[in-house]
């Protein structure tokens, strides 16, 4: 029968002070595992927080010098529980295994000397279970990761259409206000009539700018949504841009503004980061709007600073980015709804969060995310993490294949249970 199971995927650590009893079962299972072996409980966790995503499998002695076996499984629970441990014992030490099993530290205890034979059976049966567990819990977080992006992706979708109706319902519906704005400074002009306030033409020509005005900052929140939400699959992420003078540009645009606020910007962002694939209309914006977002919210005499750093250099990399700013800050309740665009944010109730909300949009859409923290008093940081060459999206899952693999996995899970 076909082996469904690479034991060496994952290693074993066996922590014992005699050495002889390391080399042994080194010797004796290194054909058929991984193993890591440490001398003492101390040495073992370090190896333990080491190796921590590799290790599957902890084995210890309990009566060592210094910290006992106890003590190291004890600790590994703390930092890794899902990693099966075993305690190896004399039955001199049976009360500490049988203490052991009884607060839950390990999953099963072996007594000294071991059969060789048998040792391996347990060995292989620990292993697995680590495995089936772990593929398990890998499996629910992809199925959970699918359905919270389709659920952004069709909320993403709905508010782009929505913004989309609503700007060309606006546009239409003040075509004869805006014809009434445009004719009637002129015809109060032409009659020279000074009735009253309302007949004053230089009163209408403000009226007429401050409406104008208006309805081009609601198109624009409108525009900046359906922008977010378009996804044009043809030109996905075909730009290489460099951060640094990414947010310089931005940065520019908004000098001025800035200035006559007195609101100091430092750009701290390296020039050597690598450069990003990205939709650089969208990403310009992204920048764009996170500024306006500042000015808007801090008050006069306040410090952005723009920082960056390179993560996870291998597999993987991003660019993690932060915008923090020294303002007034947030209350909680305010923050976990800092991305909504129907929630009043600031002491001016015309500011709403549709700006933070195509900033969440453009990020999800380059694969990334954006988290914001705050406190009253202490300001507000927004962490983007960008993924250097964003993925597309991968097609849902489908039903069917995904319970044949849950299924299989909890058939698996069953027969390691009955097998303890």
């Amino acid at each position: 029968m076909e082996n469904l199971y690479d034991y060496k995927k994952f290693a074993i650590l066996y922590v014992d002070d005699e050495e002889k009893s390391l080399k042994y079962f080194t010797r004796a299972f290194e054909n058929q595992f991984r193993i890591l072996t440490a001398a003492n409980a101390q040495d073992g966790l370090k190896l333990f927080e080491q190796h921590a995503d590799e290790i599957g499998l902890l084995l210890t002695d309990q009566r060592m010098p210094g910290e006992k076996g106890v003590w190291l499984l004890g600790r590994a629970r703390q930092l890794r529980p899902q990693v099966l441990r075993m305690l190896v014992t004399a039955y001199a030490d049976m009360d500490a295994a049988i203490a052991a099993v009884n607060s839950g530290a390990i999953y099963k205890y072996v007594t000294k000397p071991w059969d060789p034979p048998q040792f391996e059976l347990t060995l292989r049966q620990g292993l697995e279970f680590f495995m089936v567990q772990t593929e398990r819990d890998q499996l629910l977080r992809e199925k959970m990761s699918v359905l919270r992006n389709m659920m952004i992706a069709d909320r993403i979708v709905s508010l782009g259409l929505l913004a989309a109706g609503l700007s060309h319902h606006i546009r239409n519906s003040l075509v004869a206000v805006k014809t009434f704005l445009d004719l009637a400074p002129g015809k109060m002009a032409e009659e020279k009539t000074d009735l009253n306030s309302l007949r004053n033409p230089d009163f209408w020509k403000e009226y007429h700018q401050n409406v104008q005005s208006q309805i081009e900052k609601i198109n624009s929140l409108l525009k900046d949504l359906w922008t977010a939400s378009e996804n044009n699959a043809s030109t996905q992420f075909a730009d290489e841009v460099l951060l640094h003078q990414t947010v310089s540009a931005a940065l520019a645009r908004f000098k001025d503004q800035f200035a006559a606020r007195r609101i100091e910007i430092e750009n701290k962002i390296p020039d050597s980061l690598p450069a990003l694939q990205v939709d650089q209309p969208k990403f310009c914006r992204l920048f764009e709007l996170l500024l306006k977002d500042e000015l808007a919210m801090l008050p006069a005499g306040s410090r952005v600073t723009f920082s960056a750093e390179l993560q996870n250099a291998g597999a993987k990399p991003e660019i993690v980015v932060q915008i923090s700013d020294n303002g007034p800050g947030l209350p909680q309740e305010a923050l976990r709804v800092i991305f909504d665009p129907f929630v009043v944010r600031g002491s001016v109730p015309s500011e709403y969060g549709i700006n933070l909300m195509a900033c969440f949009f453009i990020v999800h859409h380059h694969g990334g995310k954006i988290e914001a923290q705050s406190q009253p008093g202490h300001g507000t940081t927004f962490t983007l993490r960008l993924p250097l060459k964003p993925e597309p999206a991968a097609p849902p899952q489908g039903e069917a294949e995904f319970l044949q693999k849950a299924l299989l996995n909890e058939s698996l899970w069953e027969k390691l249970l009955a097998s303890g």
